[in-house]
């Protein structure tokens, strides 16, 4: 059994149980409006200390968002005792992000035995729409921990 066939039944409470219990997503602040397998949402609400001075978040903000999320999406794939490592990412920034909201969509591009191709899009959520402020794509490892 490889890690692509076997998701675990109980990602949806597990991948953000994790992902929320590492200090830079506790510092961040943002919750799950969605887990399901190989895609998720997170939302980052407006917090005047990770934004800017003009009032627009952080690039560093919106690559974190953008790598959580990719990560959190092939999290839901793997079955109880596998984790993701990051081997490689590109994160690109391509507009400010200024609103209420700060939306990261991950979803699963190409999941397999051993690695797991995932990417994000991150829009700043403004009274006038969408706005594609960053994408991410992320390739990780799947690596089995070891039993205990």
């Amino acid at each position: 059994m490889t890690a692509a066939q076997a998701p675990n039944p109980d990602f949806a409470q597990l991948v953000p149980s994790v992902v929320l219990s590492m200090p830079a997503a506790a510092h961040l602040g943002f919750h799950f409006s969605r887990v399901e397998p190989g895609d998720v949402e997170i939302v980052q609400p407006h917090r005047r200390e990770l934004t800017q001075h003009d009032g627009y978040f952080q690039g560093g903000v919106l690559g974190s968002l953008a790598d959580f999320a990719a990560g959190s999406a092939a999290g839901t794939l793997l079955p109880v005792g596998w984790v993701n490592m990051t081997i490689d990412y590109t994160v690109k920034i391509l507009a400010p992000a200024k609103g209420p909201n700060v939306v990261a969509r991950g979803r699963v591009i190409k999941p397999g035995a051993l690695l797991t191709i995932a990417a994000a899009d991150v829009f700043s959520v403004e009274e006038t729409g969408e706005i594609l402020c960053a994408t991410a794509l992320v390739t990780m490892r799947n690596v089995r921990l070891a039993a205990a």
